[in-house]
Formats: C-alpha cells, sequence, structure tokens
C-alpha cells in the first residue's frame, strides 16, 4: 500500500542533542519495553503538522512561515524530564519535556497560525512540546508511573541547547529514519 507524504513544521535538534538523547535511550530500553523506538536522526519538537499537502498549499505554508520568522532569534531550551501520553497502564507515546520556554510558545504560535492561513487544518489539543522517544507499551506488566522517575536522567541536571532552526519535514514511512529535512528556516544567532 502506497502512503502519501506527510509535513510537518518542527524545531530542529543539534546532533549532539540527538546523540545523548539515543544514548539515553539505550540505557533504559531495557527497562521500558515500548515496541518502536525512535531513530536518533527524527527527534525533534513538533509545531504544526499538516498531514498531506498539496503542493500549492505547501508552497504557500513556506512562505507564510519564513515571513513570521523573518528576524526571530534562537534561544535556549532544557530538556528537563520524561513523561507519556496514553493509557496510564499502557502509554502510547514515551517523550523527553522541555522546560516552560515563552520563546517556543510564541515561535510555535507563529508557524502555526501561518498554517492555518494557508489553508491547513491543524491539530486543536492545546501544544505540549515534547521530543517523542518511543511508541507503545510493549512490557509483559502494566506500565507504572515510578519507572519514569526511577529512570530519569534529568533529575540533577537538565540538557541545554540551542534553538536554532525550524524545519519542514517530510514523512517517508517506508524508511528509517523516516524524516526527511525538505527546508529549513534558520533563527538568528545572536
Amino acid at each position: 500500500m502506497d502512503r502519501k507524504p506527510h509535513f510537518f513544521f518542527a524545531v530542529s535538534l543539534p546532533e549532539e542533542v540527538k546523540k545523548e538523547l539515543s544514548r539515553l535511550c539505550l540505557t533504559i530500553k531495557e527497562r521500558l519495553p515500548f515496541q518502536r523506538w525512535v531513530h536518533q536522526d527524527d527527534y525533534h519538537i513538533t509545531l504544526a503538522f499538516l498531514g498531506t499537502a498539496q503542493d500549492g498549499k505547501l508552497e504557500k505554508a513556506k512562505k507564510l512561515v519564513v515571513e513570521q520568522l523573518n528576524g526571530q532569534s534562537s534561544f535556549s531550551l532544557h530538556i528537563n524530564k520524561l513523561g507519556v501520553f496514553g493509557k496510564k497502564d499502557s502509554p502510547r507515546i514515551f517523550w523527553a519535556d522541555t522546560v516552560k520556554e515563552d520563546k517556543l510558545l510564541k515561535l510555535r504560535e507563529r508557524v502555526f497560525f501561518s498554517c492555518l492561513e494557508a489553508g491547513f487544518e491543524l491539530e486543536t489539543r492545546a501544544f505540549k512540546p515534547h521530543i517523542t522517544l518511543a511508541r507503545k507499551w510493549a512490557g509483559s506488566t502494566p506500565f507504572e508511573e515510578d519507572l519514569l522517575e526511577s529512570n530519569n536522567p534529568f533529575e540533577e541536571a537538565s540538557l541545554p541547547f540551542q534553538a536554532k532552526e525550524v524545519a519542514l519535514y517530510q514523512t517517508h514511512f517506508d524508511r528509517t529514519p523516516k524524516y526527511e529535512k525538505i527546508a529549513a528556516f534558520p533563527l538568528l544567532t545572536e
């Protein structure tokens, strides 16, 4: 079955942060048995998920995002904890969280509303910035919250990085890594 590609705008992560998160995942994989672990090159923070897209609409979104990001500066983010989405005893997503940062929320707002203006129908749930690390709980026993606390490497210190770029990604369902950066929009460095 040939699936149409999906597109999304996201904050790209620096290579050293991707490597550090991948190293972390290797150390906790056995204690947190999820079915599919995300390839390190696919780590990102989604700002707007577009789904399938016609070329004209996608080009309009890119143009509007460029306009909205003009003059926007890079900023610091800090990965500080682990969490899950989904059923309490069988979560579907395992993720890393960032310390709340107003600049990230404003950046997301600019990208999100550009995509709406371009004609995309977007997710209406509240924005919860996160980096997906794994999917679908596969443990032989129900998931328990204390697994996160006992495997939290950020208890002592957060993992800081500079958000320097927004990118447009295309999903390839038949590849690993499955996200291809097809456009990059750098933020100003100070």
